[in-house]
């Protein structure tokens, strides 16, 4: 990498090198607690003693990280790495049967998790295959005197639940406190593991399960820097090393925030993380006090900050770099976006089995409507359904091939047959290549709809219907249709109340070919949502095939 005197061979050889160079520049803050560079190399390295003198996890041994964004996450992290163990990140909202299928899954033998929000670990770990479990506060790595405000006022409110958690834990599994457990990794010494390369696993990342049950794409050390390196040629020449500012509002545990907080470590920036994204109006005061100077984000997350009219007074001189990922970015958003901030949002696209980033606009070479050329070093080809290379500008399957690419799923020999095939991933994306080799995503191939022989996309559709100046967002599945195979459902959040039903359809009429006008319409309140905030087509089909449309 640009910033560093030599290329690392894993993340604890990236976190050594960044700490010599930044030492006591702020790293990562979240409320006010401020951690330095030095300070997360210190307490990574306590972690990870603990880890290998006070447990029996050996090397390659899973422990799954359910944290919100806090400064612990990135503590825990590289300690975890740091002895060798494999990281499993997990959702603080996942439910006790989610969670109980993610560790006997991944067969974690260790937990971190966030004490307040793990009511349901009782029932989780009966019968898992966790022998330890530590639990971390809000405020743990905050000053001594804002800790016990911080941790009390959270204690307080999820006082009932957690008593009754940890009261009812089963005596087989040895629990601790974070701070318990920092205490005691002071006194003890970190050795590094014997064989730490990069080909080793790394992180068991699950996949999103948009179009089906989530799988654990295996990510080596070697996968992850390859991608921020990748990442690093593309944005440095906009953000300077040490100057940066990262506004977090996604969560840690999905790859997309994952890789981009990595990325933006390895510039030597500050990264300012925010625990619960969903309290816009506090997101829109942290921005007016940090003045970022990168932020990532999705369209439903753009869609509220740019409703926010608080929002749309602030400062954005110092706004670089502003990056779209996890799902289409529609051309109504972009378009506020630019006039509210005067920037562009640069869309890229990626998913978890490329640890996770295939292709990216920068802000030098941005083409709107495209998720940019492919990342140096990476391969796409479109193919058709017997996967023969088509001309470019003609749509097919998404083929990927690179340095970042996993090992394959985790328990899943089949699929990862399946999915790589003689080095490159099948996708399961449709998109086109034009002539200038920028990469334009046209939908899921499990959720294209196919309309009396006719493909329609759902987000070409959505993207359409989004301009609506009385529309907040939308989504559009497929249901089974007797007469035309399938048949078009739209779901709109309206942004204007007295917004009818029938507005919604005539405009669809004067926008669309006659086929890819939408069957039935629904209004509703809001979207169901995956962990990053994408809107999970699939929950609203489940939906719609229990219940009978009434439109």
């Amino acid at each position: 990498m640009s910033l560093i005197n030599a290329d690392p061979v894993n993340l604890s050889d990236l976190l050594y090198q960044l700490a010599r160079r930044f030492d006591e520049r702020p790293a990562f803050g979240h409320l006010g607690g401020v951690i330095s560079f030095a300070d997360l190399d210190r307490l990574s390295r306590r972690f990870a003693a603990w880890l290998q003198h006070e447990t029996r996890m050996q090397p390659g041994d899973r422990i799954l990280l359910q944290l919100p964004n806090l400064m612990q996450y990135p503590v825990v992290l590289f300690g975890a790495r740091r002895a060798g163990l494999v990281v499993v990140n997990a959702n603080p909202l996942l439910s006790s049967e989610e969670l109980r299928a993610l560790l006997r899954d991944s067969g974690a033998r260790a937990m971190v998790a966030f004490g307040p929000l793990s009511s349901s670990l009782r029932d989780s770990l009966a019968d898992s295959p966790v022998e330890y479990l530590v639990t971390t506060e809000l405020g743990d790595l905050h000053s001594l005197l804002r800790r016990p405000v911080l941790n009390l006022a959270v204690r307080l409110k999820h006082r009932r639940l957690r008593a009754q958690r940890m009261r009812n834990l089963t005596p087989a599994i040895v629990w601790s406190s974070f701070q318990t457990v920092m205490q005691k990794g002071s006194a003890l010494i970190w050795a590094p593991p014997a064989e730490n390369s990069g080909n080793r696993l790394a992180l068991l990342q699950y996949t999103g399960g948009t179009t089906g049950p989530a799988k654990g794409a295996m990510l080596t050390e070697a996968a992850l820097l390859a991608n921020l390196m990748q990442l690093d040629a593309l944005i440095s020449p906009h953000c300077l090393p040490g100057r940066e500012r990262l506004l977090q509002p996604l969560p840690l545990y999905h790859i997309y925030s994952f890789t981009l907080t990595l990325l933006m470590l390895s510039k030597g920036a500050y990264i300012e993380l925010i625990p619960d994204p969903r309290r816009l109006r506090a997101l829109v005061r942290c921005w007016d006090r940090l003045n970022p100077t990168v932020l990532a984000g999705i369209n439903p997350l753009f869609i509220g900050l740019c409703g926010q009219p608080e929002f749309q007074r602030l400062d954005f001189s110092g706004l670089k770099l502003t990056i779209s990922g996890g799902m289409a970015l529609t051309r109504s958003i972009a378009s506020r976006w630019r006039d509210i901030t005067g920037g562009e949002i640069c869309e890229g696209y990626g998913l978890t089995e490329c640890s996770p980033v295939v292709s990216a606009n920068s802000p030098s070479t941005l083409k709107v409507g495209t998720v940019g050329r492919p990342l140096a070093g990476t391969q796409v080809r479109i193919v058709d359904e017997h996967y023969q290379d088509v001309m470019a500008g003609r749509s097919g399957i998404i083929l990927v091939r690179g340095p970042q690419l996993m090992q394959g799923y985790w328990h899943h020999r089949h699929e990862s047959e399946q999915a790589l095939r003689h080095g490159w991933l099948d996708t399961g994306d449709i998109g086109r290549l034009d002539e200038d080799g920028y990469l334009t995503i046209l939908d899921r191939r499990k959720e294209v709809i196919n309309v009396s022989g006719f493909n329609v996309y759902p987000s070409e559709l959505e993207d359409v219907i989004a301009c609506h100046p009385d529309i907040l967002e939308c989504a559009v599945i497929g249901l089974p249709d007797s007469c035309h195979g399938e048949q078009i459902k739209l779901y709109v959040v309206p942004a204007n109340q007295q917004l009818t039903i029938r507005q919604v359809r005539d405009y669809c009429r004067e926008r669309l070919t006659p086929y890819k006008v939408p069957r039935s319409v629904e209004l509703c309140r809001s979207l169901p949502r995956t962990a990053i905030g994408k809107v999970s087509r699939r929950i609203l089909r489940e939906r719609a095939l229990r219940e009978p449309s009434s439109h």
